[in-house]
């Protein structure tokens, strides 16, 4: 039975400047043909734009509702019988990236990219300290990197 992993992506909020394309709506569907092109050519099926909310912090206390347009990406993934009953028993964190409106599609695609890269091998990394030393170094103490990756704002 097929599985499938999710990637999201911020869609442009910006249009991209292309010869020939001289009206904003052309520019915003090139720079969002941009990011369907780069992601298609990495594996990933275009599944669907959404509109969702995101609660961010406003002042010292307060917090606000801004909502954030995403495109949904899949691509198919082998997954045997007995591993569709159970949850998976790691789960890669992605460090959170900050996008620029004004960068290009690319370019924020590649910051993501970075991103998930240096996820991957910081999971590699740990698996392979627990393995080795079940998660302690050689003195005996804990490490900061043993205890996975740290979300920062």
């Amino acid at each position: 039975m097929p599985g499938y992993e999710y990637k999201v992506v911020p869609a442009p909020t910006k249009g991209q400047k292309a010869k020939g394309v001289k009206t904003p709506e052309g520019r915003f569907a090139h720079a969002l043909q941009g990011v369907l092109n780069v992601e298609g050519g990495a594996g990933w099926e275009y599944l669907r734009a959404e509109l969702l909310p995101s609660e961010e912090r406003s002042g010292l206390t307060g917090s606000t509702t801004n909502w954030r347009n995403v495109l949904v990406f899949r691509r198919e993934i082998a997954v045997e019988a007995s591993q569709t009953d159970r949850a998976p028993e790691s789960v890669r964190a992605v460090p959170r990236v900050h996008l620029h409106p004004s960068e290009s599609a690319a370019e924020q695609v590649g910051k993501i990219r970075k991103a998930e890269n240096l996820a991957t091998v910081s999971g590699m990394f740990a698996a392979q300290q627990s393995h080795d030393g079940e998660g302690s170094s050689e003195d005996g103490a804990s490490s900061a990197s043993d205890e996975g990756p740290v979300e920062r704002s």
